[in-house]
């Protein structure tokens, strides 16, 4: 399934992925950092909701409460709860 989350509060606008059995692969974000954003994208892809979650959620970016890498473990949670939704 092919997700899209519009980000709060950091650079990149939009990030996009897909999500098969709690496993996120193609991550794509949108603005943003564009260099440090295809890093943690190719670090993380084939990591679990959960993994993702352990690892990036929190992740602030200097006086932001939260960061692109946050945002991401936000939106697979989101994506992973609505997916079990609508099984």
């Amino acid at each position: 399934m092919k997700y899209e989350y519009l980000t709060k509060g950091v650079c990149s606008q939009v990030i996009s992925f897909d999500i098969d059995n709690d496993i996120i692969s193609n991550i794509e974000f949108y603005g943003g950092c564009n260099g440090n954003l295809k890093a943690i994208a190719k670090l993380v892809d084939g990591w679990s909701v959960d993994k993702i979650e352990e690892y990036l959620k929190g992740n602030t970016c200097g006086r932001r409460p939260t960061s692109c890498a946050d945002q991401l473990a936000i939106a697979v949670r989101e994506a992973s709860n609505k997916q079990k939704a609508t099984v």
